[in-house]
């Protein structure tokens, strides 16, 4: 009988923890989309990133958690310092990511933990003292001169072992007491991780490993994926005969200088693949140790590519750039996707959102700089690039009601289980305008649309002088049913013109716009705008009507909140 109770405990204990295995979070495919998984259910992040010294005492963070919750926030991401967790080789300290994960369920945030252990802004700042004064164990890169970079080498194994024990203790942990409840839900190794000054390394080691083959496990991954590659690298080494084995110029073709006329030429090809292979290879390691204890998604970020910083050693050169993926992929298996930290004009934004928006590689933006501008990109990142995560640096740099992304995550807060539903099928899209790109046109749901900011045009300061100028505008649009619509947003007009028009019904007009909000998943209309105050009638009354058009333009609600409205048009002869 007590053989039979045991038995009975263990299939038990066993089926218990196979489900908490499965419903750890986790990545999941939704038709074209992958989406982060979070007790189960999808999980749209609305993030922000704290800075980086924030995180250090919990004193200081007491009162910081309540700001994020009332931000609107649902996920805060924030530090973990290797320096502090591990101050002495083997003696581990876990009082500060304890009062992290705390802090933030109090308030029922989530938490997308960054490892700060090897490298951050490709420096070695946060690694442990004992790591730091010991060059002769752990190695730093080096110059043509042979001298040494405040930087850890991405050749160095001791460095890699020592990080990668440190991260795996820190996730066991994290398992320990955060299970049951999900707070963390995502990990980021290192940060902005790669080669300042030079496109490689200068030491003896790096130096003969750049003049030797590449290696095989790269090797065999190209070549099992040859046809299926990032056109970057496929284009190099198919220019070079698409060899099996040589070295890295002989694979991948000589070195070029930097094309200071195009920021997205590529340059130093050769080393930076070079460099990406190991510092892939370190950090994957380090990713999969830390998975070993718990499996939860993981990711590497980015100092991207853009003017000013064109070419690898301007960027740090080795990480994780949208040409360098199948680097990445091939050498660090346990990384489930590379993301960008955004700091650049809009127009550059919206192409690096694109690069990185690739097969198997989710949009998941950990860092963008402040501001209006970017409090609106964040419906066109979600609505148009199915993002996971939209996060704003330094989110405890300003108070809830002097931040622009406080209203945005109000907004997408209610329909965000609309956005979920409707990632990867192609019946979504996002917007975004500005006084420098004001029209945005797209096709959805059988229309050809046209956006358009308002507030800044001739005509409207014809009617109204006193109109306020906008700066950006951002909505999300969501084609629920033939000729219907919800939107989301502020500061634009839609224009809709039939991509196949109905000859038996050419004429079309607004049936009605209705203005309202999501309470708990359910649309609740609060108004009906019509007239003056809507688009039925044709021409909104000014005599300069396209009947074979329809229009939909917001009303401005008075405290200045972005609106939500169900939209539908019906034709006519």
């Amino acid at each position: 009988m007590k053989k039979l109770i045991l038995f009975i405990s263990l299939l038990i204990a066993t089926t218990y923890l196979v489900a908490q295995n499965t419903s750890i979070p986790h990545l999941q495919k939704n038709g074209n989309a992958t989406q982060l998984m979070v007790g189960g259910k999808p999980f749209l992040i609305l993030g922000g990133e704290l800075h980086n010294s924030s995180t250090s005492g919990a004193a200081y963070m007491g009162p910081i958690w309540e700001q994020m919750k009332n931000k609107n926030l649902n996920t805060v991401i924030a530090p973990v310092y290797w320096e502090l967790l591990e101050p002495q080789q083997g003696n581990f300290d876990y009082s500060m990511v304890d009062s992290m994960v705390y802090g933030a369920r109090k308030v029922n945030l989530h938490l997308v933990i960054l490892w700060f252990g090897s490298w951050k802004n490709g420096y070695s700042m946060y690694a442990p003292g004992w790591v730091k004064g010991n060059t002769e164990k752990y190695a730093r890169a080096k110059n043509k001169n042979g001298e040494s970079y405040q930087m850890l080498s991405a050749l160095g194994s001791a460095a890699m072992k020592a990080d990668a024990n440190a991260f795996k203790m820190l996730m066991s942990h994290i398992r320990s007491i955060d299970e049951k409840y999900q707070t963390v839900i995502t990990v980021q190794i290192e940060n902005e991780m790669g080669l300042f000054y030079l496109p490689r390394e200068y030491s003896d080691e790096a130096s003969k490993a750049f003049i030797s083959k590449v290696p095989d496990d790269l090797m065999k991954y190209l070549l099992t994926n040859k046809g299926k590659l990032q056109l970057e690298i496929d284009s190099a080494w198919k220019a070079n005969g698409y060899k099996g084995s040589g070295s890295w110029e002989e694979v991948f073709g000589k070195s070029s200088e930097p094309d200071n006329k195009n920021w997205k030429a590529l340059s130093y090809l050769p080393e930076e693949l070079f460099t990406s292979y190991h510092y892939a290879k370190y950090v994957g390691q380090v990713a999969a140790a830390g998975k070993e204890a718990y499996p939860i998604p993981m990711y590497v970020n980015a100092w991207i590519k853009q003017p000013g910083f064109g070419s690898p050693g301007r960027y740090p050169a080795g990480g994780p750039v949208p040409h360098t993926l199948d680097i990445w992929r091939s050498e660090a298996p346990a990384i489930d996707f590379i993301s960008p930290d955004i700091y650049t004009t809009m127009n550059v934004a919206q192409y690096t959102m694109e690069q990185y928006h690739r097969a198997g590689n989710p949009l998941f933006i950990p860092e963008f700089k402040p501001g209006i501008q970017s409090a609106n990109m964040a419906f066109w990142a979600y609505g148009q690039l199915d993002a996971i995560c939209y996060s704003l640096f330094g989110i405890d740099e300003s108070k809830p009601a002097d931040d622009p992304i406080t209203k945005t995550y109000a907004a997408i807060e209610q329909v965000k289980d609309l956005v979920l539903n409707n990632q990867g099928k192609g019946t979504m899209a996002g917007i975004y305008l500005d006084s420098i790109n004001t029209q945005q046109s797209f096709e959805l749901n059988g229309y050809s649309i046209r956006a358009i900011i308002t507030g800044t045009s001739a005509l409207e300061l014809a009617y109204n002088p006193n109109a306020k100028k906008v700066f950006a505008a951002g909505g999300i649009i969501i084609a629920t049913a033939p000729d219907e619509f919800i939107i989301v947003g502020s500061d634009f007009s839609l224009t809709f013109t039939p991509l196949k028009p109905d000859i038996s019904r050419p004429l079309l007009d607004v049936e009605y716009t209705d203005e309202g909000n999501f309470v708990n998943g359910k649309w609740t209309a609060t108004r009906r705008l019509n007239g003056d105050e809507g688009t039925g009638g044709g021409d909104y009354g000014f005599g300069f009507g396209n009947n074979k058009a329809a229009l939909m333009r917001f009303q401005k609600p008075a405290n200045g909140d972005y609106s939500i409205v169900k939209f539908k048009i019906y034709r006519y002869k």
